[in-house]
């Protein structure tokens, strides 16, 4: 496996179905994608089941006191205003360990497969960084979701580009692009392109993929040729340390990722330079 291979990381999000499914669904995009040379981070069910228990506890919260049996309770009732709070309190603390239980075995599941599963990401975390541009308390579809998975990829470095996959009509992913116009004003450097599948059909769809993806390319070998100057190395010294390490091209070699840097190819090129440097133990 050549990891030397530069590939922009293209993060898919949007529409539940349409972001998960492979075949034409999405205009078979996955397969497309890879045929183009990027490496696809498709986001996991965890996410939508966290974000669902989310939902659950952000529900309580916002009608906390506005329940039939809350709003008419006299002031003097103090045993009935206790249950309620206590009533309140129970709800949040079994959807607080469920999220907790339910992110436990996701990272043993994650740390038995030795890491290559996609990680989650904090609810409340994507809830901070949406929010200023689509209130949380709209409902319907994956909600505030798509606003700040795209923040979160993109002013995070974890992503090259962002793509977000719906089938044509869905309103709430189709008012996600809409504020997703501000986003794209306040970060600057984003790649960031939505794409329904509507009657406009597959050949315009990979089309528009492939114009952002140049931009998306340009931006992974601008990261590599960084990367490499500063490791003082030539290419080709670090291809023949590997030739002598053929582990490190098994298809389960874990690359560490280092902070700020995207792409694949050029958490390689460090990795392999710091164990050419002994600054870390070889595999």
């Amino acid at each position: 496996m050549d990891r030397f291979r530069v590939k922009p990381v293209v993060k898919v999000t949007g529409e539940f179905w349409a972001q998960l499914t492979e075949g034409d669904g999405n205009f078979n995009m996955f397969r497309f994608l890879e045929g183009e040379n990027a490496e696809v981070l498709v986001e996991p069910v965890g996410t939508w089941i966290q974000y669902i228990m989310w939902q659950y506890k952000a529900k309580i919260r916002g009608r906390k006191s506005v329940g039939e049996e809350e709003f008419d309770i006299p002031a003097w009732r103090l045993d009935k205003k206790l249950a309620n709070e206590l009533s309140f309190w129970k709800k949040i603390a079994t959807m607080t360990v469920a999220e907790k239980m339910f992110t436990r075995e996701y990272n043993r599941l994650q740390d038995a497969l030795g890491g290559s599963l996609h990680h989650l990401i904090d609810q409340y975390e994507l809830q901070r960084l949406g929010h200023p541009y689509y209130n949380t308390n709209s409902g319907g579809g994956e909600g505030h979701l798509e606003v700040a998975k795209n923040i979160y990829y993109s002013s995070k470095n974890l992503a090259h580009m962002v793509l977000s996959l719906k089938p044509f009509g869905c309103m709430p992913s189709a008012q996600s692009d809409g504020a997703q116009a501000a986003v794209v004003e306040q970060y600057k450097d984003m790649i960031f392109l939505p794409i329904e599948t509507s009657g406009e059909g597959e050949v315009n769809a990979h089309s528009r993929v492939q114009m952002a993806l140049g931009s998306a390319r340009v931006k992974a070998k601008e990261e590599f040729k960084s990367v490499l100057s500063k490791t003082g190395k030539s290419l080709e010294d670090l291809k023949t340390y590997v030739e002598n390490h053929p582990e490190m091209k098994k298809p389960m070699y874990q690359v560490p990722v280092k902070e700020g840097i995207v792409g694949t190819a050029a958490n390689f090129v460090l990795h392999i330079s710091d164990l050419m440097d002994g600054k870390i133990a070889t595999a």
